[in-house]
């Protein structure tokens, strides 16, 4: 292999890394302590699964907003309150905090382990 190749697959492997790592200015909480957090109602509770997993097993006081309508759907949360972001197992909420941020919400919170965790 040449030099352009290994610069090529270290550009690959760094943008896949980079995807797994969490979002600057997120944090990341265990189920444990949202179950502290549940009945704080200053808080907004959105679950990006689809629809039919959120309507096979969900925690009350979530709302569902699948990962594929935030864009469209962020509008009609408030920037001023702290949004808990969960999914299956903690990638798509990963993945919501992202765009979250760049439509300027400030206090995100993802779930580690996602529903997968939750007993």
């Amino acid at each position: 292999m040449d030099y352009l190749q290994y610069g090529l697959w270290a550009i690959l492997l760094f943008f896949i890394i980079r995807r797994m790592f969490p979002v600057k200015g997120v944090k990341h909480i265990t189920v444990g302590e949202l179950k502290e957090k549940l009945h704080d109602k200053n808080k907004q509770y959105i679950d990006v699964r689809t629809s039919a997993e959120f309507k096979g097993r969900n925690i009350k006081g979530f709302k569902n907003i699948p990962l594929h309508l935030l864009d469209e759907k962020a509008q009609g949360l408030s920037k001023e309150k702290e949004v808990v972001l969960i999914c299956q197992s903690g990638m798509r909420s990963n993945k919501a905090s992202k765009e979250l941020k760049k439509q300027g919400f400030k206090e995100i919170t993802n779930v580690k382990g996602g529903m997968n965790a939750w007993n």
